[in-house]
């Protein structure tokens, strides 16, 4: 698989990115991906939420936007799947072009707009997914209408409909994309957002409850957040959303671009702010560390500063499945270097 990928990304690249993207949604949708051979070496097994992961390596949101092949994500050897963000209504998003390949920083700048074809069909597709037998284990991101008067009845709204066909929801609160979004962090907003979401799961069988940060937080957000979230209550964190911040480092033409920046220069960035809010939330719950994985290396960092699970999406884009392979392979090997015979077993362990 690694041959025939490095043979494809010429052609790839050529392609307008959201083109590109568009082309992998529709070949992996139709079964036209080979699957991952062989299972994940038995150190990356972890249970999460009640929810057993065969490794903790899993594909952030924006990939799969509308749930068109999260099973078969799940078949190149993902530990769960991430599909939205999705909206209440279908909304187109913002202009193209809209996504941008930063090649020289191993990194992308993108300004969707959580283009969404709504929660119907999405709600549609995952009903169906399990009615075949799917068994990978998919999140649902959640995010509201740009033209939303009340941003927080939306989030009520997508709750309701696909809490029952989800393994975890989130609610993005934290994509620059979507004006006033980010405001929902705020101390009061996201008290009134947490109670209200909580509210309106299922009394029964809910799925668990996770919510997304950005890592362009004060000193001051950080504390509310990890106030609010364990005065509150939430299942999980995800930390964290792309920066709108510009790294003096990168070197891209595209660095100008408005939008949130991904991949590895928010590596450091979101680490650092992942083991605070481990720290500052005492290590609660799980966190869910994202933000600039291009290795196994890189995801046990996430692992050691606090996360539970980890997810990664750009450097997908410039290494393919056989990176999702790769990784794996890289973590499990540096778990058995440090003698941690799981994944569960190295979680926090820089804070020890």
């Amino acid at each position: 698989m690694s041959t025939l990928y490095d043979l494809a990304w010429p052609l790839v690249r050529r392609l307008d990115p959201e083109t590109a993207h568009r082309l992998a949604v529709a070949a992996l949708a139709r079964g036209l991906v080979p699957a991952a051979s062989g299972p994940d070496d038995s150190c990356l097994r972890t249970r999460v939420w009640g929810l057993d992961f065969p490794n903790p390596v899993g594909l952030a949101a924006g990939f799969d936007k509308h749930a068109q092949c999260p099973d078969a994500l799940g078949r190149l050897g993902f530990g769960f799947v991430e599909v939205g963000g999705v909206t209440p209504k279908p909304q187109p998003g913002n202009p193209r072009p809209r996504v941008f390949r930063l090649e020289e920083d191993a990194a992308v700048i993108n300004r969707f707009g959580l283009n969404s074809d709504g929660m119907e069909a999405v709600a549609e597709r995952l009903a169906a997914r399990r009615r075949a037998g799917g068994r990978t284990v998919v999140g649902v991101n959640l995010g509201r209408n740009k033209e939303t008067d009340d941003p927080t009845a939306d989030y009520e709204v997508l709750i309701r409909r696909l809490a029952p066909v989800a393994d975890f929801l989130t609610l993005n609160v934290s994509s620059p994309n979507t004006p006033g979004l980010r405001a929902l962090q705020g101390r009061e907003p996201l008290t009134d957002l947490l109670r209200r979401a909580k509210a309106a799961l299922p009394a029964t069988g809910a799925p668990p409850l996770l919510l997304k940060i950005a890592p362009d937080l004060t000193p001051e957000d950080e504390a509310d957040i990890a106030a609010v979230v364990c005065a509150e209550g939430v299942d999980g964190l995800i930390v964290s959303n792309t920066t709108i911040e510009r790294p003096e480092s990168l070197r891209s033409g595209h660095k100008g671009e408005t939008g949130g920046l991904s991949g590895r220069p928010l590596f450091v960035r979101s680490t650092a702010l992942l083991g605070r809010m481990w720290r500052a939330t005492e290590g609660r719950f799980p966190i869910v560390g994202v933000g600039g994985i291009g290795s196994g290396r890189d995801a046990y960092a996430k692992i050691r500063a606090g996360a539970s699970l980890v997810q990664f999406y750009t450097a997908f884009i410039y290494g393919g499945p056989p990176l999702v392979q790769a990784i794996k392979a890289d973590l499990a090997a540096c778990l058995k270097a440090d003698g941690f015979a799981s994944v569960a077993d190295a979680v926090g362990a820089d804070h020890r």
